[in-house]
């Protein structure tokens, strides 16, 4: 008697309370980052992929591990070096001596949960090996195109480019990103937790429980796409996404697939809040992680050391937020 692969189908409710489950879990070790751990999971949530920038030493690697092991997706971790090559990251055929053909080598690429670690360490040609995968969960070698694990996601730690040997991601891999999340030092009362956290448990690091697998994680994504959101909120999410093309400061605008990235995480938004309904303020509360990684400042800016992220806050604080008439859930 074979058994139904299907998944059971859930509710936004219901995936709210299991999300959750996960992000407390995971928080038992990345201390003091629920903003951060939050982002990622509605990355999670809503089929994209993360890049988490900032200064090493801050947990971006921790991060990563933890959503793989209390997920229970297989997982891999690429660390980007200036010698790594294209074939690295995907596989490459090598010749099989006892059946005289060349067979595919597989890279780390095929895997659910794909860390590239420190990817603007790696020029842009390697960087690059990771496009189609990200775009198209699939990758081309020798002119076959093999498709990847269903889900894949990709988790990505960059350091600031202002950090020395470091390459500048392209805008046409940096658009691939749904979201970008800055993790920052932790305040001194949670890195005191941190460290007696470490001392009691006379271990490097916290042993966390998998909650859910692959499985969860297709049914999950399902439930996003069921959220429904109303055309005043597709209007304003299209307002700001035009506003970044409009700004003095800003010479390249965010793309439409940034447009598609807003509203996509504004419904995982929901769902982790356990609605089937999207509001205002999950447009509004993700515009800067969806949106500030797709625009170009002007150069003049750089010397006033001014970030996307302000002046996209500037553009949030100035495009009108619509009010909604809808106030519960929408009936099943």
């Amino acid at each position: 008697m074979t058994t139904d692969p299907t998944p059971r189908p859930h509710t936004a409710e219901q995936v709210g309370e299991q999300a959750g489950a996960v992000l407390r879990e995971i928080g038992r070790a990345v201390v003091g980052k629920p903003d951060a751990l939050e982002l990622v999971m509605l990355g999670v949530l809503a089929g994209g992929h993360v890049l988490v920038e900032d200064l090493p030493g801050l947990g971006k690697t921790l991060l990563a591990r933890s959503f793989a092991t209390t997920l229970g997706l297989d997982f891999r971790r690429i660390q980007f070096t200036p010698d790594l090559l294209p074939s690295d990251v995907t596989g490459t055929p090598l010749y099989d001596q006892r059946s005289g053909e060349m067979v595919f080598h597989p890279g780390p690429v095929f895997t659910h949960l794909l860390l590239a670690d420190e990817i603007n360490r790696t020029p842009p040609k390697t960087q690059a090996a990771l496009l189609e995968a990200m775009a198209e969960s699939q990758v081309t070698v020798d002119g076959e195109t093999r498709p990847l694990a269903d889900p894949f996601l990709v988790i990505a730690t960059a350091n600031p480019v202002e950090y020395e040997g470091t390459y500048s991601l392209p805008e046409a891999q940096l658009d691939r990103f749904q979201l970008r999340v800055r993790m920052g030092y932790l305040s001194a009362p949670e890195e005191l937790a941190m460290l007696r956290a470490r001392v009691d448990r006379a271990a490097p690091e916290a042993v966390l429980e998998r909650l859910a697998g692959p499985e969860d994680v297709v049914a999950w994504r399902a439930v996003v796409e069921r959220v429904e959101i109303d055309d005043d909120l597709l209007e304003y999410a299209v307002a700001l996404v035009g506003a970044t093309r409009e700004h003095p400061q800003i010479s390249i605008g965010a793309s439409p697939r940034g447009g598609l990235a807003l509203v996509q995480l504004a419904r995982a938004r929901a769902v982790l809040d356990g609605r089937d309904y999207v509001v205002p303020e999950d447009v509004k509360s993700l515009a800067v992680p969806a949106l500030a990684h797709r625009v170009s400042l002007r150069p003049e800016l750089w010397v006033r050391e001014m970030s996307t992220d302000d002046v996209l806050h500037e553009i949030v604080g100035g495009v009108g937020t619509p009010t909604t008439r809808r106030t519960a859930a929408v009936p099943s």
